[in-house]
């Protein structure tokens, strides 16, 4: 008797959908559109509140007092998607910024100062990745301590003084213009969004992330190297930081020991106002870019009204909190409901 092979399945036309909602209508819930929607809403508001605000030089100004920062929050955004946090990013732009400063005054030139910036900043994520990686201390603490470490050895460098010998060039890094109206800064941070979104969501070290963050012991004993990958995200961050600190101290001309002083609180807020989830294991680079536009916004169109800086600082702490208790509290109304 001849055995015949069973018909090959027929190929599928389109790839089956893994949610019962359209694409259109799951963008429509997403937290990336309630910030879309609230970042036009505070746009709209700046515009009726002062005249100046529309002036394409003015907006184009308005992204000093964010990009520097959110290029440390899309680092931070991968180092909280694993789970971990980072305080010490502003203790570490103030102890780039002092060791840029001492090089300028022993007659370092432009590239050297940048070299500089990078590399104190690359060695102070690096020494945070051994304190969390390799000691296995828990983040939160090793970087509250390393924050106070970087920045006293800053202050105890400087004590009240300042140093402001840079090179004429050097300003370029926060002054400079890449076209128009398009700053250095604001042309950095978009490339570095694009290299983290690609790297988040089409890439195996971005789902090793999310696997780390949402269980660390099933990412391990899945064969992840999580204590590698964590080191790599301290590394990563300080990196940023050092960048940063190379842009706002081109941009300030000088150093001081208290530069950068609160910059924890602000970049924690911009990857938590994001969407990504401060127990790790979710969120999107897309949702921490609005969140950067929507901080940046606020704090802008607030200065153009003369708010005076401790305001600021009000407003920015209740968006966290806002943004932290939100979801829990809509959580326990949906499981309210559903049980009544």
């Amino acid at each position: 008797m001849t055995v015949r092979a069973a018909p090959a399945p027929a190929t599928l036309s389109r790839p089956l959908p893994d949610s019962l909602m359209s694409p259109l209508r799951r963008f429509a819930t997403s937290w990336e559109a309630l910030l879309l929607a609230v970042a036009a809403a505070v746009f709209v508001a700046n515009s009726l509140a002062s005249p100046y605000f529309l002036d394409v030089w003015n907006l184009s100004d308005a992204t000093f007092n964010f990009t520097e920062k959110s290029i440390i929050a899309l680092a931070m955004a991968f180092v909280v998607m694993a789970g971990e946090i980072d305080l010490s990013v502003g203790g570490i732009v103030a102890l780039s910024s002092t060791a840029m400063g001492e090089a300028a005054a022993a007659g370092v030139g432009t590239p050297g100062l940048v070299a500089v910036g990078l590399g104190v900043g690359a060695a102070c994520g690096l020494f945070n990745g051994l304190l969390v990686a390799r000691l296995g201390l828990p983040s939160i603490m090793a970087t509250i301590g390393t924050m106070s470490l970087y920045r006293g050895v800053s202050y105890l460098a400087l004590g009240d003084g300042v140093l402001k010998d840079y090179p004429a060039g050097f300003g370029w890094f926060g002054q400079g213009y890449v076209a128009g109206p398009l700053s250095f800064e604001f042309a950095c941070f978009l490339v570095l969004a694009v290299i983290a979104g690609v790297a988040l969501h089409r890439t195996v070290f971005g789902r090793a992330v999310r696997a780390i963050g949402s269980n660390p012991f099933a990412a391990l004993f899945s064969g992840l190297r999580v204590g590698r990958i964590r080191l790599v995200l301290f590394l990563l961050t300080g990196l940023a930081s050092g960048l940063a600190a190379v842009m706002l101290t081109g941009r300030l001309g000088s150093t001081r020991p208290s530069i950068a002083l609160g910059w924890e609180l602000d970049v924690v807020t911009i990857v938590v106002l994001g969407g990504i989830s401060i127990q790790g294991g979710s969120g999107t680079v897309p949702g921490v870019v609005i969140a950067a536009f929507v901080m940046g916004l606020v704090t802008y169109g607030l200065g153009l009204l003369n708010v005076p800086g401790i305001v600021m600082s009000i407003v920015v702490g209740a968006l966290l909190i806002g943004t932290i208790a939100l979801p829990i509290l809509v959580g326990r109304a949906l499981r309210r409901r559903r049980a009544a």
